[in-house]
This record gives structure tokens, C-alpha cells and sequence, in this order.
């Protein structure tokens, strides 16, 4: 089974910084293959894309809203996805889940997984 769980999220200043994590428990070796994300959502928003960390190349994908603010990185043995929110703003406010996609095929639909949450409030 597949279980994806972020953590760190938290309370921060504006202009403050955050380390989120996700661990991919059943991924495995796998891991690697899968493109991961970062998506958010507040509070009568929808859930926006943050960033996307491929798994080829590795190529990244970044929101213009948290371009030069947040990065993405994963470790690919440990087998866990972060994301790193520096400069952080009050509408950054919002959950953040962790998501992993794997195209398998033409025909097929992909496997992807989402995790919980986790709570990022900024505010002074």
C-alpha cells in the first residue's frame, strides 16, 4: 500500500521560512519514477499546483506566485519529497499535500496518490 504523509507545516512570520516533507511509504524503488508535487489550497479556494519536481530529466515546475521563494528537491533513496517555503507571505496561507503521478502508459490511467495536508498559516 501506498501512504503519502507531509509534515512541517506550521506557523511563520511573514518574510519567515518553512521545510515541508513528505514520505512515500510503499513507493520503494519506485519512487524515482514518480513526477512530484506540491499543491495548496485555502480557505475557499481551490487547490493550485505550487511546484512540480519530474521525475525525468529531473525537470521542475514552480507557480509564478512562489517562483524564487519555494523550492522543490526530493531524495530519491529515502525515497521522500520537500519543499522549502522561504520568504514566506500571508497568502501562502493554506494546506499543502503532497502528490505523486506516474504515467503508466498510452490507454492507461496514471497512478497518483495524495497525501493529508499539512497547515502552513502566516500571519503576524
Amino acid at each position: 500500500q501506498v501512504q503519502l504523509v507531509e509534515s512541517g507545516g506550521g506557523l511563520a512570520q511573514p518574510g519567515g521560512s518553512l521545510g515541508l516533507s513528505c514520505t512515500t511509504a510503499g513507493l520503494s524503488y519506485l519512487f524515482s519514477s514518480y513526477d512530484m508535487s506540491w499543491y495548496r489550497q485555502a480557505p475557499g479556494k481551490e487547490r493550485e499546483l505550487v511546484a512540480t519536481l519530474y521525475a525525468r530529466g529531473p525537470s521542475t515546475y514552480y507557480a509564478d506566485s512562489v517562483k524564487g521563494r519555494f523550492t522543490i528537491s526530493r531524495d530519491n533513496v529515502k525515497a521522500i519529497l520537500y519543499l522549502r517555503l522561504d520568504k514566506l507571505k500571508p497568502e501562502d496561507t493554506a494546506i499543502y499535500y503532497c502528490f505523486a503521478r506516474k504515467e503508466i502508459g498510452l490507454g492507461s490511467a496514471p497512478s497518483e496518490y495524495w497525501g493529508q495536508g499539512t497547515q502552513v498559516t502566516v500571519s503576524s
